[in-house]
């Protein structure tokens, strides 16, 4: 039996899905049956799916909490502060879904008709899916593994029923570069994506992962936008003066732009009132209209329509 791999032979091996290695594994009978390397007739199916959305961004870092739900919904609330823009946000944040809660449509049930599931409306012009709409509460535990994280993610790109047409569809991800970061690429490679926006704060531990982010980005062929700097600076609301409670010791987010020869789109303050607007739900970018986070984010969503 020492001849036996003790790990994964590849789909490329003549034992793929043979070994006692595939025992267990959901992918065996494909594996086994030799259509593991045949394309996923999924992909396809996707790219007609959202051949009517006009813009389509990922938000991603690699670190978790440097703020990318808070990147998502502020960007998908400016694309939709343009009346006339129809926006779709899609949360495959699988087991940390808190776009529901940050979007104000925490309980929200979503429904299935014969074109699909309905995404929840938000705005007029504004419509959400996110598997937290799927949870029987907002404290259950998703606890999967990669086979069915990559169903659903699935299904939200080819089942869930944006309209006639998006504007703009912006996908809000999880930190990593795992399973879901696999699963979108992928069934995304023939759908024209815009690309990615990166999110990180100024620390070097956070810049460490949003570094292994930029190296999936490239592996995988997804288009980089730019490096968004969240956090920034904290802007006094009274005397309006700036202080940096993350100190950049190696150039934070620009530094880093810079090392990986791409764009550096701006820097987020960090303002009291977008935490507790999230809290509760509610839009900040109407809320604060004056707001420098506001008039970034604005702009940053002129610039990418």
């Amino acid at each position: 039996m020492s001849d036996i791999p003790e790990h994964c032979p590849g789909t490329q091996s003549e034992t793929a899905g043979k070994v006692s290695a595939c025992q267990g594994c959901p992918n065996q009978s494909i594996c086994s049956s030799g259509k593991a390397n045949l394309p996923d007739p999924a992909i396809a199916l996707v790219a007609v799916k959202l051949s009517t959305v006009k813009r389509k961004y990922l938000v991603l870092s690699g670190k978790g909490g440097v703020g990318k739900s808070t990147v998502s919904t502020l960007l998908a609330r400016a694309f939709a502060s343009n009346e006339e823009a129809n926006v779709g946000l899609l949360d495959i944040d699988i087991c940390g879904p808190s776009v529901p809660r940050i979007m104000g449509c925490e309980g929200e049930v979503v429904h299935q008709s014969g074109s699909g599931w309905s995404p929840v409306y938000v705005e007029d012009n504004l419509s959400v899916m996110s598997v937290g709409f799927l949870l029987d509460s907002p404290k259950s535990a998703v606890i999967w593994r990669g086979p069915r994280k990559n169903g659903l993610i699935k299904q939200f790109l080819t089942e869930v029923d944006w309209g006639t047409s998006l504007d703009a569809l912006v996908v809000d991800t999880p930190p990593g570069t795992s399973d879901e970061h696999l699963s979108i690429s992928t069934y995304l490679s023939k759908s024209n994506i815009d690309g990615a926006i990166i999110v990180t704060t100024p620390q070097d531990v956070a810049l460490l992962d949003v570094r292994k982010e930029i190296d999936f980005c490239r592996k995988t062929k997804i288009p980089i936008v730019g490096v968004v700097e969240n956090m920034s600076v904290f802007i006094c609301p009274k005397c309006s003066h700036q202080v940096e409670l993350f100190p950049k010791t190696s150039g934070g987010g620009e530094g880093l732009a810079k090392e990986c020869d791409i764009p550096f789109l701006g820097r987020i303050p960090i303002d009291p009132n977008l935490a507790k607007t999230c809290d509760e739900g509610i839009n900040f970018i109407t809320s604060y209209p004056d707001s420098p986070t506001t008039v970034f984010m604005i702009d940053l969503a002129k610039k990418l329509a």
